[in-house]
């Protein structure tokens, strides 16, 4: 069973930078798609930030902003935030899948982490 543990959330102020981090249990994590996914109070869950297959890709409204990183010796992915903004408050997630298809899509993706808790204060 895959494990995906989030952690680096916390309250911040609007301008400001978090980092998270999610450690994956398991020996294929190199050849696992990773994404990232947020969800407000009273809001679908929103893809973020996904990277896999030599790609990465952004959600236009954290282009610039965020950038997704991983590092495959340690099992683990990343997600710097810059320039932190009110609306970017929410529950993080990190995700994995093995298909290369659909990397936005929540549904299509396998493993989930319990999610970690990002509060940015303006």
């Amino acid at each position: 069973q895959v494990q995906l543990v989030e952690s680096g959330g916390g309250l911040a102020q609007a301008g400001g930078s978090l980092r998270l981090s999610c450690a994956v249990s398991g020996r294929a994590f190199s050849s696992y798609i990773m994404g990232w996914f947020r969800q407000a109070p009273g809001k679908e869950r929103e893809f973020v930030a996904s990277s896999g297959g030599g790609s990465k890709v952004y959600a236009d409204f954290v282009k610039g902003r965020f950038t997704i990183s991983r590092d495959n010796a340690k099992n683990t992915v990343y997600l710097q935030m810059n320039s932190l903004k009110s609306e970017d408050t929410a529950i993080y997630y990190c995700a994995a899948k093995t298909s290369y298809c659909g990397s936005t899509n929540p549904n299509s993706y396998d493993y989930w982490g319990q999610g970690t808790q990002v509060t940015v204060s303006s």
